[in-house]
């Protein structure tokens, strides 16, 4: 494909972003290395230095021409490998490979990178069919795929804490080379792969027109899409295999290709890999200059212009249905005392299982008398502590879905406790031993501040239930990225935070669980009292205005309530464990549709989820214990999964 059949304008771009890599990267080369090199600076810029700006211009371009096939195909300009939880499968089918089976790697990497690119690819998209590969459905599944995907490979590190670094490595993404051998091995399977998705540029074109008019073209859609989706998948595992998880290149490649003026397919296909090459090795050089001596992995550095990106492309997706469920499909319990006495029992006794059943020195041991006196002290601060999380989460998701109507909206997937977490995070750089107080000081902040963003984020869609969502996994991603970054550098400090950010109580005492359970009773028996509100507001502005409702000041209060409910179990279970999703379409399915019986519901329901997921992760593989947020998030992203395929 020559120059000149794509016209002058849409190589401006590439070309600009060409100089600009290569004179960084002459810079950061004339700094590396002196103008009379030794044997030593000859062998590591020739087996070292020019492989890696080799790799990055392979690995960039690779990236951008999948995102440009997968874009093209789904008509989805956010589609691309990292939002499609292609990458995110190909690192942990290779991340538990490692650990567990050595043996698969023997003959190489990319036979594991494309297995679990296949399960990751077709997970994604049979999750998307039922929606005819809508947009919106389709990044929303391919994002939370990609998050338990990492949830999986925290699980797997935290039993194998001599790969705890290296897979925090390899989830960032690195471009060190030790040889020409990565390099070589890449090379002609992505001149192959890139060969055959250019041969299908024309059909390919046709999708721009409307299903009907391709078919009418003599097209074959279906055979077309799947060859096209296959070689980006192909891409998106082998450059995944050779240098880890390095996103969102595929997103900016084909963005900036349409920003210069390509228009047509063939214009992107062409100009979209140039940029892509040109950004990723800009990128890793920049990296390189500004911290020499500190090893960057350049995936959380791309990540961190993704995040931006993929908001400031949000608006450019076409519409979809908002995945609200029908009031009429639910069945509505008229007299709901006796199921919330039922729930409440069933959390009475899940809290004795968990104080009393446990494994003993030979076997499953159920402890009586004195042997419950003993034992109890060391039990019932985790249970308390993880009951007031779990209740306080529920409250808010309740409230979060109640005042936006969004079935779909939780804490966790909106970015809130992730953004707590980052609050917490920053206090432990900051301060070199922040109290308990300053702590929840600092969670509450960063949930306060991430819920403004969404806020800000939210009113330019109108509040879109699917926009708002897909803005707050964006803003999950970028904290994600962040934390990756800390994690990566190796910093002891970040290192006890580990444990904590994985959701595990092991460290909860009398105190900090007397305090939680007070504050929680102080959140949630007052959140209580805004039922009224919960059930005006769904109506709109004129309704509400009409029975006496202050609109503004009753949604400010309740994300208040929010943040603050958010906030203080983020400290005890960590950032992720979809309780606050779980527990109010739990409530709901069960009848309890009326907002205070749903708000009580969900309550119980998550102080039950969450005592049964510590009681499990402490007993499932005694001596070891899963951390109750893992455990929690291990069943609540298949459930948010299976929410967005009943849409």
């Amino acid at each position: 494909m020559s120059a000149g059949m794509v016209g002058p304008r849409p190589l401006i771009l590439p070309l600009g972003l060409g100089v600009a890599a290569a004179v960084l990267a002459a810079l950061q080369l004339h700094i590396a290395f002196p103008g009379n090199p030794d044997a030593l600076h000859e062998a590591v810029l020739f087996n070292a230095a020019l492989p890696r700006l080799a790799m990055a211009a392979l690995a960039g371009a690779g990236l951008a021409f999948s995102g440009a096939l997968m874009q093209a195909v789904l008509r989805n300009p956010l589609a691309e490998p990292t939002t499609l939880g292609v990458s995110a499968g190909s690192a942990l089918a290779l991340a538990l490979a490692a650990i567990y089976a050595p043996a698969l790697l023997a003959g190489g990497r990319d036979g594991v990178a494309l297995g679990g690119a296949a399960v990751a690819s077709v997970l994604v998209f049979g999750l998307g069919w039922r929606h005819r590969l809508a947009p919106l459905p389709l990044i929303l599944a391919g994002l939370v795929v990609s998050l338990y995907c990492g949830t999986l490979a925290n699980l797997a590190a935290l039993f194998h804490r001599d790969f705890l670094q290296s897979l925090f490595v390899w989830n960032t993404g690195s471009l060190v080379q030790t040889d020409w051998g990565p390099v070589l091995r890449l090379l002609p399977r992505l001149l192959l792969l890139v060969s055959g998705g250019i041969l299908l540029q024309r059909p390919l074109s046709t999708l721009a027109l409307d299903d009907e008019s391709a078919r009418s073209l003599g097209v074959p859609l279906r055979a077309l899409r799947f060859a096209a989706l296959g070689i980006a998948v192909l891409i998106g595992a082998l450059v995944t295999s050779a240098v880890g998880l390095i996103g969102f290149i595929g997103l900016a490649g084909p963005a900036l290709a349409r920003m210069g003026g390509a228009r047509s397919l063939r214009q992107i296909l062409f100009t979209a890999p140039l940029i892509g090459a040109a950004l990723l090795v800009a990128t890793d050089q920049a990296v390189l200059l500004l911290a020499p001596d500190q090893a960057i992995p350049v995936g959380t550095v791309t990540a961190f212009f993704g995040a931006p990106l993929m908001l400031w492309l949000l608006p450019r997706l076409r519409a979809a249905e908002p995945p609200r469920e029908s009031a009429g499909q639910a069945r509505r319990l008229e007299r709901p005392l006796l199921l919330l006495a039922v729930l409440a029992m069933a959390l009475l006794i899940a809290a004795w299982i968990a104080l009393a059943l446990g494994h003993g020195p030979a076997n499953w041991h159920l402890a009586m008398g004195r042997d419950f006196s003993e034992l109890l002290p060391w039990r019932w601060p985790r249970s308390l502590a993880v009951a007031s999380a779990g209740a306080m989460l529920a409250a808010a998701g309740t409230l979060l879905q109640r005042l936006t109507g969004n079935p779909l909206a939780a804490p966790e997937v909106l970015g809130i406790s992730a953004g707590a977490a980052l609050g917490v995070v920053a206090l432990v750089f900051l301060v070199s031993a922040p109290g308990r107080g300053l702590d929840m000081l600092a969670a509450t902040a960063g949930a306060a501040a991430t819920l403004g963003i969404m806020l800000a984020l939210g009113r330019r869609a109108d509040y879109a239930p699917e926009r708002v969502l897909l803005a707050g996994v964006a803003l999950n991603t970028l904290f994600s990225g962040l934390f990756a970054l800390l994690m990566a550098s190796g910093d002891p400090r970040i290192f006890t935070l580990q444990a904590w950010m994985a959701g595990s109580t092991y460290g909860v005492g009398p105190h900090q669980a007397l305090a939680l359970a007070a504050l929680a009773a102080m959140l949630v028996l007052p959140a209580m009292l805004t039922h009224r509100w919960l059930a005006i507001l769904p109506l709109g502005e004129a309704p509400g205005r009409a029975l006496g409702l202050d609109l503004a000041r009753s949604r400010l209060v309740l994300l208040l309530f929010v943040a603050a409910l958010t906030a203080l179990p983020t400290l005890v279970v960590g950032p992720l464990s979809f309780v606050g999703l779980m527990a109010p379409h739990i409530a709901r399915s069960l009848g309890l549709q009326r907002p205070l019986a749903h708000y009580l519901g969900a309550v119980l329901l998550g102080a039950l989820i969450l005592v049964l997921a510590d009681w499990l992760g402490r007993t499932l593989l005694f001596p070891y214990q899963v951390p109750a947020g893992l455990l929690a998030t291990f069943v609540g992203a298949p459930f948010f999964l299976l929410l967005l395929r009943r849409g």
